[in-house]
């Protein structure tokens, strides 16, 4: 059976990073074995792409996750020097906006283990825009084919938006099963509101396909 990240119960309830001090004790646990090496990764990024790139969720499974949803662009509350509400710094399902919220609800809703899991976004990091341009696309779907030598264990990746599914062609011939969906945010509801309603049912066939699930 796999040990617990530490002795922190991850929250029944969404937007908890809302909180200050849940900020701080995820940003605590990024040295743990089973997130460092992504932390590190995240890390190099900034360096060499000069941007802000939100860590992974320690919560989240690390480089033990069996699948990944790989979104479009981190958003607004993934920051940390925003003027106005302050972000949390992580890419998260507990971040304190609509798209995370309906990301937490959602895996609750499919039956898929947080431990299992791992989120990440073709476009690494925020620069004040929610607007993707063509380069920063070509660079992140590059980067995508890094942060997969990182995750031995997956097995599903879950491309989740029109601008995700450009890393589709880095990911054929390496075993994974390849699954789309819809984007989860407020305009994809206002615009689609029943295919929108249907993303669980989406996420989780995708996580059906993993053969060695959390015991």
């Amino acid at each position: 059976m796999r040990q617990p990240v530490e002795n922190i119960e991850p929250p029944t309830l969404p937007r908890s990073m809302r909180d200050p001090e849940a900020r701080a004790v995820r940003r605590a646990m990024l040295d743990l074995p089973h997130i460092m090496p992504l932390a590190k990764f995240a890390a190099d990024l900034r360096v060499r792409h000069n941007i802000e790139v939100p860590d992974f969720d320690p919560l989240d499974g690390g480089i033990r996750s069996r699948i990944l949803f790989l979104k479009e662009k981190p958003g607004p509350m993934t920051s940390t020097s925003r003027s106005g509400r302050v972000g949390s710094g992580f890419i998260s399902r507990d971040n304190d906006d609509p798209t995370a919220e309906a990301t937490f609800l959602f895996m609750q809703a499919a039956g898929i283990p947080r431990d299992d899991t791992l989120m990440w976004n073709v476009v690494p990091g925020w620069n004040g825009t929610r607007k993707i341009t063509r380069q920063e696309l070509i660079e992140g779907v590059a980067e995508v084919r890094n942060l997969m030598k990182l995750l031995p264990d997956i097995e599903v990746v879950v491309l989740v938006g029109k601008k995700a599914a450009r890393a589709e062609p880095l990911l054929e011939g390496t075993g994974v099963i390849i699954r789309h969906s819809l984007h989860n945010s407020p305009l994809v509801r206002a615009s689609r509101p029943e295919e929108w309603a249907r993303i669980p049912a989406v996420w989780g066939e995708a996580y059906s396909k993993i053969t060695h699930k959390l015991t």
